[in-house]
């Protein structure tokens, strides 16, 4: 299931995507807006600009806005920095691979095989979308 930072975080890039401008915009307006609690969402947005996604100004007419255009940022990035690894067990992770404690072969086990699946299916959803894709 999607935690709700991943949710409240995909919902403020959309909302700061979908404006007409890219200048600054403040948390409250962004908290309000998609009925989300800022205090959470300071710590969501923080994350997002630690990682690339959005930069910050401070002061007056100060607040958060995208740093990069919303086709050139995959679901992918956005996905693993707010959510984590992708697969659903971590035999299976491409960025986070560990091998399972109580599988003594993966090659013969049939949920590394069912989440392979899954993994690429979800794989394929994220790299085909860009936050252009979710605000069109």
């Amino acid at each position: 299931m999607l935690s709700k930072k991943t949710k409240y975080g995909l919902k403020a890039l959309a909302y700061l995507a979908s404006r007409d401008s890219n200048e600054p915009v403040q948390i409250a307006e962004i908290a309000k807006h998609e009925n989300i609690s800022q205090k959470f969402l300071e710590s969501i947005l923080l994350t997002l600009r630690r990682n690339g996604f959005l930069g910050s100004k401070k002061g007056k007419g100060g607040g958060y806005y995208l740093i990069k255009s919303p086709q050139d940022i995959l679901m992918t990035s956005v996905m693993r920095v707010l959510e984590g690894p992708i697969a659903m067990v971590p035999c299976v992770s491409l960025n986070f691979y560990e091998k399972c404690d109580d599988c003594p072969d993966e090659n013969e086990c049939a949920v590394n095989k069912l989440m392979l699946q899954v993994r690429d299916s979800a794989l394929d959803v994220y790299r085909n979308n860009t936050l252009a894709d979710l605000i069109s």
